[in-house]
Parts: structure tokens; sequence; C-alpha cells
């Protein structure tokens, strides 16, 4: 059942690709201010329903809604300017431009145009201290993840898809991690929808855990009421074992 007061989410969801099921009536939802964990073993199909929430991926069966406004419809694009933000698992960056210039093409990217402004606020919110006129490129992978991250940020979005954001950081850099994501949701009141192999990292933040296995969504609550479900333990970590 999805509460009234869901800012973002699916019912339904069924998907199938090159004829193989992948997602089976798949239904979460989460709220402004409010951080939902995604785990589950691989291939379980988290990624590909971030596809489809995004909108990259367009189910055969279900529906995704943004407050009242079903996205159905609605390309990565149209949903990307209604408020629906995602980051992937590589944090990919426009090698030949600076920061400041790759700040600069996501400010123009669409109207409204932000202004410099934005990207200055932007880059203190995600603490991204590079000068501006060093190489995208040259940036480590927390550094890329906090630019691409600046980029999504100033367009203040709604919802945010993280996709493993704490891959190929040190224990630091994560902890600088939890400490952000935990800001954006309870200061900028964002809703964030993480899909994490990092249990600690999910039970110091996340507010509520679902797990995905098969394509069949298996258990949905609090961090430790999750994490202690038999059948999550069977299906993920005899699946980690």
């Amino acid at each position: 059942m999805i509460p009234a007061d869901a800012c973002f989410g699916c019912e339904g969801i069924s998907l199938a690709l090159g004829g193989r099921v992948i997602l089976k009536d798949v239904s979460l939802f989460v709220r402004r201010g409010e951080l939902l964990g995604l785990i589950g073993p691989n291939g379980a199909g988290k990624t590909s329903l971030f596809e489809v929430l995004s909108g990259r991926y367009h189910q055969q069966q279900g529906s995704v809604f943004l407050g009242e406004r079903r996205l159905d419809r609605l390309d990565i694009h149209r949903r990307a300017r209604l408020g629906v933000a995602r980051t992937y698992q590589s944090p990919v960056v426009p090698n030949a431009l600076t920061i400041g210039e790759t700040l600069r093409a996501a400010r123009k990217a669409y109207a409204p145009y932000m202004s410099a402004h934005d990207a200055e606020w932007a880059a203190r919110l995600v603490r991204l201290e590079a000068a501006w006129d060093r190489p995208s490129g040259s940036l480590d992978t927390f550094d890329r993840r906090k630019l691409l991250l600046a980029c999504l940020m100033m367009r203040r979005p709604t919802v945010l898809l993280m996709d493993e954001p704490a891959s190929g950081l040190i224990n630091t850099e994560i902890a600088e991690l939890d400490l952000l994501l935990r800001k954006l949701a309870d200061e900028y009141h964002l809703a964030i929808i993480l899909i994490e192999h990092r249990l600690e990292l999910l039970g110091a933040i996340a507010d509520r855990v679902c797990v995905l296995d098969l394509g069949v969504m298996i258990a949905e609550g609090g961090p430790e009421q999750v994490f202690g479900d038999e059948r999550v333990r069977a299906a993920y970590f005899g699946a980690a074992a």
C-alpha cells in the first residue's frame, strides 16, 4: 500500500528484456526527507528498477509516480526536468573539460539556465574543494562523484536515485558521504533511494530498506528488522557467501 504522503515511487512494476523477466510486480515508495536503501544479491534487478524509475526503460506493467503525477509516458529527460535526478555506479566525467566548464555545461543543459551562483552553491554543498580550472578527468573517484552530484543539486531536484555511491571509496570518504546524504535528506528534504552493498552504510543512515531478489520485493522495513529477516539472510547473505 502506497501511503498518501509518498513523494515518489512505483506500483506493480513488471519488466522483461529480451524475453527474460527482470522485475515482477515491484512496488516501493519514498517520502520527502527520507533515505530508502535498496539491496539484494547481484542480478536481483536493482539497477534495472532504477532504469525504470528514471525513464530509461519502460515497464510492461505498473506505474511510476512523482507526487500525484504519473510519469509512465515520460522519457528520462522529461523526468529529469521534473526533479528526478540520478547518479550511476561509475562516476564518468567529461575528461576534456575543467571542473568549471563541466559545471557551466550542466548550468546551460536546459532551460531555465542556472547561474554561476547556483554552481558555486552546489559545489560548496557537496564540499568539492578542487580548483575549478583543474581538468575533471584528473579528479579522484570521490571528487568525481562530488562533481556529478553538484551538477544535479544546482537544479534543486526532488528525488535523488544513487547507484552504489560508496563504490571505490575509502572509509573516511564513506563517512563524509554518510553525512552528506543525511544532510540532503534532513535539511533539503530530498527523497533519496540508494542502491548499496555496504550494509553498514545503510544501517547508519537509511530510514527504511527494501530488498529485491530475482526481481521480486521480498522485504521492507527498518534496517535492523530487514537485515535480521530470514528470507533476506537466505537470499542476500547466502548469495554473497
